[in-house]
């Protein structure tokens, strides 16, 4: 009984701060229609793992949190600075591509692996063993200073977002954003996995989008939908004995869904 109690504890506690940052981040990354910068920096911090386990590093280890984010500061340099010269390629083929890159180098690296393909289910799915209390308040703590910096420059980060280019030192301010993202991607990909931790970041925040433009509105909602639904996708796992990972996407997205059909039938229009 104590380990249930002690076990969902410490995920409740982790889909709260999880949802709060991830929702932020989330509105950004749709309004500035670069869906797609997050499921690259986590398959970055995915590969990291697996390069830090070809090279005899421990997954869950301060070391293998390092290569990861080694590799998701290099993301991030990438998508802050590296722009397109045709105007009509777009950022997001940038994205794209670092993520294709991301993804084929943990294949590459994975065939060298004995036991490879596990590792690569792993990185997708993320790891509950290496849940415990201490990574918990690292997540609390790191998490709050974000929180914090994001708070605290918020005009900046949300002016680039609403009128792009009007910013001074933009390109700093970008990599700032990326870099918090990454952060985020590096100690949550371990637990959740690719999959779950570009869900959290996106389907919340998408299904708030759907029924407001203001800031303030939209954080309620994502917050109270991501961790609504987190908490039934939490449960369903554990009584049902079906994974983590992917029961908690299925979740977000039912719900993502339920709430488009939802819209069709709104008699309110928010505004594009």
């Amino acid at each position: 009984m104590w380990q249930t109690f002690n076990f969902l504890s410490i995920q409740i506690v982790l889909l709260f701060v999880v949802t709060s940052v991830h929702t932020y981040l989330g509105l950004h990354v749709i309004r500035r229609r670069i869906v797609f910068s997050d499921l690259a920096l986590d398959q970055l911090a995915g590969m990291g793992i697996i390069v830090g386990i070809a090279m005899g590093i421990n997954g869950g280890s301060i070391f293998s949190y390092l290569v990861s984010m080694i590799a998701v500061l290099i993301g991030s340099v990438v998508l802050a600075y590296v722009r397109p010269v045709n105007q009509r390629i777009p950022h997001e083929a940038i994205i794209g591509i670092l993520y294709a890159l991301a993804l084929t180098g943990s294949f590459l690296v994975v065939d060298k692996v004995p036991g490879g393909g596990a590792y690569i289910t792993q990185a997708l799915a993320g790891c509950l063993l290496w849940v415990n209390w201490t990574l918990v308040w690292v997540t609390v703590v790191v998490y709050a200073l974000l929180a914090w910096i994001h708070i605290r420059f918020r005009h900046q980060f949300i002016q680039i977002t609403e009128n792009p280019g009007t910013v001074t030192r933009e390109k700093a301010w970008d990599l700032l954003f990326f870099i918090s993202l990454g952060i985020i991607t590096v100690l949550i990909v371990p637990i959740a996995g690719v999959l779950l931790a570009y869900g959290f970041l996106m389907i919340p925040a998408a299904v708030a989008t759907l029924f407001t433009r203001e800031w303030g509105k939209a954080l309620k909602i994502g917050w109270l939908v991501g961790f609504i639904t987190s908490l039934l996708g939490l449960f369903t796992s554990y009584f049902f004995h079906l994974p983590y990972g992917p029961t908690l996407v299925i979740s977000l997205g039912i719900v993502f869904l339920a709430a488009v059909f939802l819209k069709m039938f709104s008699p309110v229009n928010v505004p594009g």
